[in-house]
């Protein structure tokens, strides 16, 4: 068994999939309030943006990855339509549990299942999006999860991949000092959890860039793979399809 990132320490493939169900576990009943504190409300424009780039016509079949708090697979499901279907996923038990019942407070019963994404037990070409918003960089094999994506797409089908990135140089040292300053220090606060932020904040410094990532996505059978960077680079929008 060879070694993985978590964060910035190198560990066992199977320790990082323990340590990253762990902090989710930790982070899962604060992670709307903390995502809101954390980017000051910014991850609400961001996946704005996401659902415009989707284009969810009524009666797609949509599968969301990672879906955690279910916000995005609410948007899909509005625009899908009662004639469409969006699948509700996540590996974390604990993230997935809150977002359906945010789900089902919304009156929008899905359906929601733990799944793994380098694993989907889904048929191929089956759905004709999938999306992964703010999971990939968590996933060991990025590349093996990609390559299962692309299988179950469509032909003509698209992925969209939100997620941190590679922040413009002028904002580096600024978004550093906030990254290993203040968001463990707003985990402790709000969460009671300052090392779960400590992790997130590491792991988005050892995730591909944007080029980087799009090299992945070809590498996986994407045809057409394109990224949209948002808050000077904070987040980048990747969107591959299907030939």
């Amino acid at each position: 068994m060879s070694n993985t990132h978590f964060g910035f320490e190198s560990v066992d493939e199977r320790e990082k999939a323990r340590r990253v169900r762990g902090v989710f576990d930790s982070v899962a009943p604060k992670y709307d309030v903390m995502n809101d504190l954390m980017s000051m409300g910014l991850h609400r424009a961001w996946k704005a943006y996401t659902m415009l780039v989707a284009n969810v016509k009524p009666g797609q079949k949509v599968l969301d990855i990672a879906g955690g708090t279910g916000d995005l697979a609410l948007g899909f499901a509005r625009k899908a339509g009662p004639t469409g279907q969006v699948v509700h996923t996540d590996i974390n038990e604990a993230m997935l549990r809150t977002g359906r019942d945010r789900l089902l407070d919304a009156g929008v019963a899905l359906p929601t299942m733990v799944c793994d994404a380098e694993k989907l037990p889904f048929a191929t070409a089956s759905f004709d999006l999938v999306s992964v918003a703010f999971g990939l960089r968590n996933m060991t094999h990025k590349d093996v999860a990609l390559a299962e994506m692309q299988r179950v797409l469509k032909p003509g089908g698209k992925l969209l991949v939100l997620e941190f990135s590679k922040v413009a140089k002028p904002l580096a040292k600024a978004y550093d000092w906030y990254s290993f300053n203040v968001l463990p220090q707003l985990g402790r606060l709000v969460a009671g959890d300052s090392a779960s932020y400590k992790y997130l904040a590491e792991s988005i410094k050892v995730h591909p860039t944007q080029q980087e990532l799009k090299d992945l996505m070809k590498k996986a059978g994407f045809g057409h793979v394109d990224y949209h960077n948002m808050t000077g680079g904070v987040v980048a929008l990747h969107v591959g399809i299907k030939c």
